[in-house]
């Protein structure tokens, strides 16, 4: 794991597992979803934010939109390398790019932009980012 500064991908390493695959041992599509939000969670606690901190506060983080792209396939054991960027944001959401590498030889595996829309927990509804998450994206962005 790295610390994530202004301008540079947080990279997040992970190991495929069998209960990754399928039966031919080729990580499941959906899969890579799960890491990217690993990848992304991680990226906020890096940056000091809890998240659980967030939930006694009303406050929740929802996938709002994405786009996927797979490339090549992951397989059993592999090493993974999956990257959360910030590329934008707006008063209530945060927009990421996010790439899965093979960790040995950098070779694009899934690439995806990712939309997270900030919500009240007890309603659903979109709110503004907390005064925390907006200052730690004026300096990504």
């Amino acid at each position: 794991m790295n610390d994530s500064s202004a301008g540079k991908a947080f990279e997040l390493p992970i190991r495929v597992y069998i209960e990754d695959t399928d039966a031919g041992g080729i990580v499941f599509h959906a899969k890579y979803l799960h890491y990217m939000e690993r990848a992304r969670t991680e990226w906020v606690r890096s940056q000091g934010v809890g998240l659980r901190a967030g939930l006694e506060h009303n406050i929740s983080y929802v996938v709002q939109k994405m786009n996927l792209h797979f490339r090549a396939p992951a397989k059993l054991d592999d090493q993974l390398l999956v990257t959360a960027e910030l590329k934008e944001a707006s008063r209530v959401w945060m927009g990421f790019r996010q790439r899965v590498f093979g960790a040995e030889d950098r070779r694009l595996l899934c690439e995806a932009d990712v939309r997270v829309a900030c919500i009240a927990l007890d309603t659903g509804k979109p709110r503004r980012l907390p005064e925390n998450m907006q200052q730690i994206l004026k300096n990504f962005i």
